[in-house]
């Protein structure tokens, strides 16, 4: 299964717009956020061959500026598209999907959006003293899980353990995303880090809001099995 890297603040060359927030289209037909707008997401799709008519369902991780910006002009050019999101979502959001025509579908709990392809559901997290409802995305393959996620506000091990959960015995071979790490000591970040290897996550790609020494402190830690995630890039899983 491809995954394709729509939207990102880092981007392999300056062809691609990069900015805050975050995108990425699973398996050519499942689209998981949509960054901070539009201009940037039909810029960089179009970079990449992607065929936004081939897109049968978005995921917004989390009601965010910098996650729903491409999100409306999307709708525009595809009434009627599912869109995944959490019961806690604002109100605002909410009304804005139906009015721009997309079909809302609120995730409590685990849910298939495709083949393979599943919405964790809501997870409670908090930002700025607020709560914030969030959810990832899991592929499953062969070969194992792969966890895609926005911000990771519930915390990115709560999110894990959810995932763990749901799917008893799987192996996780990959967590991307971004893991909101920007306001952790670096004493954190490696507990952090540490719990993630005992947790038997195998490889992991943290970008976006992550922060850059938290980065850092992941490539030292993970080795060969760190994945510099960038707008632009192609991969399997």
């Amino acid at each position: 299964m491809e995954i394709k890297v729509v939207f990102n603040n880092d981007v392999i060359n300056n062809s691609f717009c990069s900015g805050w927030g975050f995108s990425c289209l699973v398996d050519g037909s499942i689209l998981f956020d949509t960054g901070e707008k539009a201009q940037y997401l039909f810029n960089n799709a179009g970079l990449m061959g992607i065929d936004i008519s081939a897109v049968e369902a978005i995921v917004i991780s989390h009601d965010h500026w910098d996650h729903t910006g491409g999100l409306w002009d999307l709708l525009k050019k595809r009434k009627s598209l599912p869109v995944y999101s959490c019961p806690g979502f604002s109100r605002e959001f909410k009304n804005k999907v139906v009015k721009a025509g997309g079909i809302l579908k609120e995730a409590n709990e685990f849910v298939q959006v495709a083949e393979n392809i599943y919405v964790t559901g809501e997870i409670a997290g908090w930002y700025k003293g607020s709560y914030m409802p969030e959810q990832a995305l899991v592929v499953k393959t062969d070969s194992g899980l792969t966890l895609i996620t926005g911000c990771s506000h519930p915390g990115i091990l709560r999110i894990i353990e959810r995932v763990k959960e749901e799917f008893s015995g799987e192996v996780i071979k990959l967590a991307f995303g971004g893991f909101h790490l920007m306001d952790k000591d670096k004493r954190e970040i490696r507990l952090i880090v540490e719990k993630l290897i005992d947790m038997g996550v195998k490889n992991v790609g943290p970008t976006h809001c992550t922060g850059y020494e938290a980065q850092m402190v992941f490539k030292q830690n993970y080795g060969d099995n760190y994945i510099s995630v960038k707008a632009g890039q192609m991969f399997g899983v």
